[in-house]
This record gives structure tokens, sequence and C-alpha cells, in this order.
């Protein structure tokens, strides 16, 4: 945020000097403080949009996946195939990663500013064929298509989100919880330490 409050001292600094500038260049000094500000506005919104949590079920703010995480992440899909959803996919890092490894890979996220930035950064590095994202909410989206799913989730929504997983899931879904594991299944792997800590499950049969 530190460019939008040096591009705003730019734009008081030019207001509070407009008024010794001589009458024929005023005008000229107003529309472009008038540009300079609605620019700056555009980069505030941006940018609050990036770092406030998105309105959901339960409230998950946007935290990037640190480049371990991502690691232990993938470490976690080796072996897997199919179809995969981050849900709450950010920036798409997780999707972006999972497609290189060769999966299918969709996003799902709430707020629209990260869908737009995922979408048009997937054009950029060219791997909108493999990737997918979708703004809704996570609660909302049905998962029983998908053979992976990946969760960077808080505390208090790992029970409700199990309750859909056990709902939704089909068999042999792997489902990778990262920060926080659930609270009744049983994880057939751990990986990592700390807040970089992924747990991995599999559903084993049919719980439909």
């Amino acid at each position: 945020m530190s460019e939008v409050n040096e591009l705003s001292y730019i734009v008081s600094n030019d207001v509070s000097t407009s008024k010794t500038i001589p009458h024929t260049t005023s005008k000229l000094g107003l529309y472009l403080v008038g540009i300079t500000g609605g620019i700056a506005t555009a980069i505030s919104v941006i940018c609050i949009s990036f770092v406030s949590p998105a309105f959901r079920k339960i409230c998950l703010p946007y935290v990037p996946a640190t480049t371990q995480q991502v690691h232990n992440v993938l470490q976690a899909l080796n072996g897997c195939s199919g179809s995969l959803i981050d849900l709450g996919s950010g920036d798409g890092r997780i999707v972006f990663a999972a497609a290189k490894i060769g999966l299918k890979a969709h996003g799902i996220e709430l707020n629209p500013w990260l869908v737009w930035y995922s979408r048009v950064k997937a054009l950029i590095i060219g791997s909108s064929s493999q990737t997918t994202f979708i703004k809704q909410n996570l609660w909302k989206h049905n998962l029983n298509k998908y053979d992976n799913i990946v969760l960077f989730g808080v505390d208090q929504m790992m029970k409700d989100v199990e309750t859909k997983f056990m709902k939704e899931l089909r068999k042999d879904c792997v489902i990778i919880a990262c920060r926080f594991p659930l609270p009744t299944m049983n994880a057939i792997k751990t990986i990592g330490e700390g807040v970089d800590t992924v747990w991995v499950y599999k559903i084993t049969k049919d719980l439909k």
C-alpha cells in the first residue's frame, strides 16, 4: 500500500501548489490532478480487495500460500491424477502449481479481483487450458466431480467443511487440508510442520 500513499501524497501536493500556477496552465494541472486521483483511487480499491476478507459463511481471509506450503501441497499430490479444486484459490498459486504437474486444476474464489487476476495470469503464462477460476461461494459449490480437494482453512470452518466433504465427495477423493486439520477424519499422511503443515485424507468408501 506504500505506492498508494506515495501517489496520494503527490496528488495532495499538486493540489496545494496549484494555487501558485498561472491561470493559463491551471486547467491542465487540474485535469492531471483529476486523472492521477482517479488512478490512486482505483489502486486503493484493488489493494483493499486483495487484503480484506471476502464475505463467506465463515470469514476466510486472503493469505497467500508460502513457497514451503506450495511445496508441501505438491508433495501431497504426488501420484494423484484427474481434477483438482482449490477452495478459496486467492491469487491462484496452488491452481497453477497443480496444473504444472498435469492436473486439471480449478479454483473457486468469492473475491472478484482475485478471480480476475488469476484468469489474466493464466492467459499470460499460457495455462488457461489447464486451469479454471470460478467466482462463487465455496459453500454453494458441489464438489462431487473432483478427484482432489485443497483447502487453506481457518479453525472455525473445519467442522462445517468436513460435513460438506462427507456429503459430497466421492470414493477415492483426496483431501489436502492446510494450516488446520479436519476434526474427526483420520489423516493418511502429514507433511511439514507448524503453519506449513498439510494433512492428507482419502475417502475410502462411498459416503452417499
